[in-house]
C-alpha cells in the first residue's frame, strides 16, 4: 500500500513538474543505493564461473550439463539431483533481480489441468488458481502443456512458475500481469502469441475480483512492482511488447531469454516525466534478440538499466533506444547490425535534440560491434541519480557465444540433457508427458499482422487511480 501510493503522489508531482525528473533523487522500495556495485558483482560472478571452467579444462561437448561460463546455469544445473533440488533456483539469480525468491520455502503445486475456462473462479489444478493465492507456491508442470488464457494471467506475490523438464507454453488473453507485487520468478516458460483482452471479471486473489479494462496484449507486464527475476523464457509474436515494466518497477534481472519475431521487444519506463520510474533498476543479461525483432531492445526511460554480455543478431530500426535521460550501461555486448546502411546504429534517442542528450550518460564498454554497427555513447551529468556507468573490465565477447547459447527455453526445446522430470517434487511418483499440439495463430486470434503498440500513459494513469481508491475504501471501511 505504501509504495502504491508513493507511486502516485510522484505521479501527480511529475503532472506538475514537466522537467523534475531530474531535480528529484527518488528511493522505492526495492531501490538498490549502488548501482554501479550491482555491476561489478555481475562481472565477479562471470569471471568466478569462466575461471573454475577454465581451471577444470571442461570441452564444449561437455558444457551443456555443467560449468558453462553462465554464473546462472552453473548455479543449479551442477547439481544432479536438481530436479528433487528445484527451490536452489532461488539463490541464483544476479543483477538488480537478485533478491527475487519466488515461491522459495513455500509447497510445491503442480499444475494438472491446462484448461483457463473461468478467470473469476478458476478450478484447482490450474495456473490460474496456482497464481493468485496469498501464501508462497513454487508450480511445477508434470507434462508439456499449452495453457490458453482466456484472459489476464494476473499473478499475486511469491510465485515461482517453474517449466524445467517439460515444455509449457502461454498463449492467448492477456498473457502474464504482475501489478503491484513483489518476488516473482518465472523460469523456462514459451510465452507468445498474446492478445488484448478485459473488459471482463478476473480475480487477483481468493478474496478479490475485479472489472478489467482491455489488456495491451504483453508478453509480461510488470506493474509497480519490485523483485521480479525473468529467466530462461521464450517470448515471441505478441500484440504489445514482450516484457513491458512500468510504474515505479524496480529490482528486475531479465537473464537466459531468446527473443524473436517482434516489432517493440521490451519497453522499460512509463514516460519520460513520470517520476517513480527514476528508480527502476534493470539487468538485462546473457539473452539472445534474434531474428525478425525491429527495436526496443529495450526502450528506457529513465532509471538505470545495465545490458550485459548480450547477443544482438540484427534488428530493423535501432536496439537500444531512450528518452528522459536514462543511464544505460552496455558492456560486452555483441551487436551485428542489419543489412540496412540506414540502420547501423545500435542506439537511438527520442524526443529530445542533440544539446538535450548529450547529456544523457549512456556508455559502451567492451562492446563488439559487427556488419558495420556503431554505439552513440552521451554522458554523463543529466541523471544525478547515479555516477557515469562503469565497471571492471566486461567478459571479453568471445566468450558471447558461450554466456547465450542455452538463451531461451531448456528441456525439450533447446537441451536434451534435461528432458522430462520423472519424480514428483514431493517424492511424488511417475509422469507420462505427451507432446500437445503444434501451436497456431488461430489459437490465439491472433492471424492478423502485428499493429504498432498504442500509448499506455492514460489508461495506466487511470487504472493506478482507481486501484489507489478502491483500497482506500476498503481501509475505511474496515476501520
Amino acid at each position: 500500500m505504501l509504495q502504491t501510493t508513493c507511486i502516485l503522489l510522484f505521479s501527480l508531482l511529475a503532472s506538475f513538474l514537466p522537467h523534475g525528473t531530474a531535480m528529484l533523487n527518488l528511493t522505492l522500495p526495492g531501490q538498490h543505493p549502488d548501482p554501479e556495485a550491482v555491476a561489478r558483482e555481475v562481472h565477479r560472478m562471470v569471471n568466478a564461473s569462466i575461471a573454475r571452467r577454465e581451471v577444470l579444462g571442461v570441452s564444449e561437448k561437455e558444457v551443456a550439463s555443467c560449468l558453462t561460463g553462465n554464473p546462472i546455469d552453473d548455479c543449479w544445473k551442477c547439481d544432479p539431483n536438481w530436479a528433487n533440488n528445484r527451490q536452489r533456483l532461488a539463490d541464483c539469480a544476479i543483477g538488480f533481480g537478485q533478491n527475487a525468491k519466488g515461491g522459495k520455502g513455500g509447497q510445491f503445486y503442480i499444475v494438472t489441468d491446462s484448461s483457463d475456462e473461468d478467470p473469476v473462479n478458476p478450478k484447482p489444478g490450474t495456473l490460474r488458481y496456482a497464481v493468485i493465492q496469498n501464501e508462497p507456491l513454487w508450480i511445477v508442470f508434470p507434462s508439456n502443456m499449452m495453457i490458453k488464457l482466456s484472459q489476464e494471467l494476473i499473478f499475486n506475490s511469491y510465485k515461482t512458475i517453474d517449466g524445467r523438464g517439460a515444455d509449457v507454453h502461454i498463449v492467448g488473453g492477456g498473457c502474464i500481469t504482475l501489478q503491484y507485487i513483489s518476488n516473482v520468478i518465472i523460469h523456462n516458460i514459451h510465452i507468445h502469441h498474446c492478445h488484448p483482452s478485459g473488459n471482463a471479471n478476473v480475480r487477483s486473489s481468493p478474496e478479490h475480483y475485479g472489472y478489467r479494462t482491455e489488456s495491451d496484449g504483453d508478453g509480461i507486464s510488470i506493474f509497480g512492482s519490485r523483485d521480479i527475476w525473468v529467466d530462461h523464457c521464450t517470448l515471441s509474436r505478441c500484440k504489445d511488447g514482450l516484457i513491458d515494466a512500468v510504474m515505479g518497477s524496480t529490482a528486475i534481472t531479465i537473464s537466459n531469454s531468446h527473443f524473436s519475431h517482434h516489432n517493440d521487444v521490451m519497453l522499460l519506463g512509463h514516460s519520460d516525466h513520470y517520476l517513480a520510474d527514476s528508480a527502476m533498476q534493470v539487468t538485462i543479461a546473457f539473452n539472445h534478440f534474434g531474428e525478425g525483432l525491429v527495436q526496443r531492445m529495450p526502450r528506457c526511460r529513465l532509471g538505470y538499466i545495465h545490458v550485459v554480455n548480450n547477443d544482438f543478431t540484427r534488428w530493423e530500426m535501432y536496439a537500444i533506444g531512450g528518452s528522459g535521460g536514462p543511464t544505460i550501461n552496455s558492456q560486452g555486448n555483441r551487436y551485428t547490425a542489419p543489412e540496412d546502411p540506414y540502420a547501423k546504429q545500435v542506439t537511438k534517442r527520442l524526443d529530445a535534440g542533440e544539446g538535450e542528450w548529450s547529456g544523457w550518460n549512456w556508455r559502451s564498454e567492451g562492446d563488439v560491434m559487427l556488419n558495420g554497427a556503431f554505439f552513440v555513447a552521451s554522458g554523463g551529468d543529466a541523471e544525478p541519480n547515479y555516477h557515469n556507468a562503469y565497471s571492471v573490465e566486461p567478459k571479453s565477447v568471445d566468450r558471447i557465444s558461450l554466456l547465450t547459447m542455452s538463451a531461451g527455453v531448456l528441456g525439450v526445446a533447446r537441451d536434451n540433457n534435461l528432458g522430462m522430470w520423472t519424480r514428483g517434487p514431493n517424492e511424488g511418483g511417475v509422469y507420462i508427458s505427451d507432446f500437445g499440439p503444434e501451436y497456431t495463430d488461430d489459437m490465439s486470434r491472433s492471424a492478423v499482422p502485428l499493429l504498432p503498440s498504442r500509448t499506455l500513459i492514460l489508461v495506466s494513469a487511470f487504472v493506478a487511480l482507481l486501484y489507489f481508491l478502491c483500497h482506500t475504501t476498503t481501509l475505511t471501511t474496515v476501520l
